[in-house]
């Protein structure tokens, strides 16, 4: 018969203040979602007020919280010095450092809101829903079966399947065929070859809808009847089986080659332009007369203070009688003044952190010219800023940065680094750079093999292995020789 007992144990364990899980969740939204957070904060807080206090803000604190103190001009003084530090070579570089509080706090910035991106590929497929003849339970059906494409447009489900799935997470019977009946409706939506079941599908429908000229008729054939044969590049049997000039074929295959393989490549460039979506930079950094300015964007959120009415009003109430009331109170201002103070804390920590990085990348910011890249990861701008890797991960996700040359993701200056021919590190990108370079300028009736591309990247001083060149080729989406052959 077992018993129980009492065992005492020692453990060493990290918790999370609320005040610091509350600063690593605001540190991780971009600018857009900290204004609907801010807002949320506003509707739900009655102490936390919009605006400047006129007053000097009184700091209420309990046992569990305390303030910082905090000056403005030494921060910024201490990040300038960072920035000569964070690689700029130059000795006259004095970097302008700003931290905006209202759209990016300079006179003649303007509006920094930039079209980036569009409407989603399923909201503009689901508007189509209502185009058709469908019933309400085939539209609902219909929907059901959008979420089904993937990233390049493609439903790789088959009838049977979309059927069986169906009943299984939506509860509803439909027979094969009408399920093929709504599917082949949503085939016929724009843009041309979405939900197509594999590249012949997809190509032959966009060729259904060009003007069927004899290129085209040619090319439908090819498709058709000859698919494997074109995949593997056997041109001159095919002309032979063809029976056409070499004119002819040449014509229908580059109707064939103008074509999209991924229905989605051709999305954003037809009719949904007008549609655009908007992404607010989080960060500027700008060229200023040889200087670089470093800023975070703070767009249109608010300033925020406690409300002074509420401070008076615990000094008026009985802390005995009203103890409830005082408890609501003091729990909502020491509520309001983490808030708030998170926000200041994320944008020092969003402001070091791209003040690194604009001195690691220093070159580029000036000149716009990708090859200038260095290698940079993540934990390189945690070494330089004295952070964790984990905060600035999460200050650079899902952020942007206006430059002079565009809005960047800040990914994009994030590369690994591989050795030069002279023992000096070069970042991937450039290297990937290089290989679209040689691959451009090759001569397309006799492309570069991986090792002649090994070579040629040699000459320009990069020391690359064959199986690197192949697996930067293939995340490019640059195809083997054989496939870069043009008649």
């Amino acid at each position: 018969m077992s018993s129980l007992s009492l065992v005492q144990q020692q453990k060493l364990q990290t918790k999370l203040s609320p005040a610091q899980i509350q600063l690593i969740r605001m540190l991780e939204l971009p600018t857009v979602d900290l204004q609907k957070r801010i807002n949320e904060e506003l509707q739900e807080n009655p102490v936390l007020e919009e605006g400047a206090n006129p007053n000097e803000l009184e700091q209420i604190q309990d046992d569990s919280y305390e303030n910082e103190d905090y000056d403005t001009e030494d921060r910024y003084q201490d990040i300038e010095q960072d920035l000569r530090d964070y690689g700029a070579a130059d000795d006259d570089y004095e970097p302008i450092v700003s931290h905006s509080s209202q759209g990016g706090g300079y006179e003649d910035s303007g509006s920094r809101e930039i079209p980036y991106g569009g409407e989603s590929l399923i909201d503009y497929l689901k508007s189509q829903v209502y185009l058709t003849k469908m019933t309400k339970p085939q539209r609902h059906i219909a929907k059901w079966v959008l979420g089904n494409i993937d990233d390049d447009g493609y439903l790789r489900r088959t009838t049977e399947q979309l059927v069986d799935d169906l009943a299984f997470q939506e509860s509803l019977i439909v027979s094969d065929e009408e399920m093929a009946e709504i599917v082949g409706q949503i085939k016929e939506f724009d843009p041309p070859g979405i939900a197509s079941a594999d590249v012949r599908e997809c190509l032959l429908t966009q060729l259904k809808h060009k003007e069927q000229t004899e290129a085209v008729t040619l090319a439908t054939k090819i498709l058709t009847k000859y698919y494997g044969e074109f995949t593997k590049r056997h041109y001159e049997r095919l002309q032979q089986s063809l029976g056409v000039s070499e004119e002819e074929f040449r014509a229908a295959v580059n109707e064939i080659t103008r074509l999209n393989q991924s229905p989605t490549n051709a999305f954003t460039s037809t009719a949904l332009e007008s549609n655009t979506a908007t992404i607010i930079p989080d960060f500027e950094v700008l060229n200023y007369d040889g200087k670089l300015r470093v800023s975070v964007m703070t767009g249109d959120i608010p300033s925020l203070h406690v409300s002074d009415d509420y401070k008076q009003m615990i000094e008026q109430l009985d802390s005995k009688k009203d103890k409830e009331a005082v408890r609501f109170i003091k729990n909502n201002i020491t509520s309001a003044t983490m808030f708030i103070d998170a926000i200041r804390k994320r944008n020092e920590t969003l402001l070091k952190t791209i003040t690194a990085l604009a001195g690691f990348q220093r070159e580029f910011f000036m000149e716009g010219d990708e090859s200038l890249l260095k290698p940079l990861v993540l934990q390189d701008l945690a070494d330089a800023t004295n952070m964790d890797l984990s905060t600035i991960s999460r200050a650079c996700n899902n952020k942007y940065v206006q430059t002079d040359f565009g809005i960047y993701p800040l990914k994009f200056f994030f590369s690994e680094s591989l050795k030069d021919s002279e023992g000096t590190d070069v970042s991937t990108r450039a290297i990937r750079q290089a290989l679209r370079e040689v691959v451009d300028s090759e001569d397309k009736t006799s492309p570069l093999g991986d090792e002649q591309i090994v070579e040629a990247l040699r000459e320009r001083g990069l020391i690359v292995a064959r199986r690197t060149v192949a697996k930067y080729r293939d995340l490019m989406g640059i195809p083997v020789a054989r496939m870069r052959k043009e008649v």
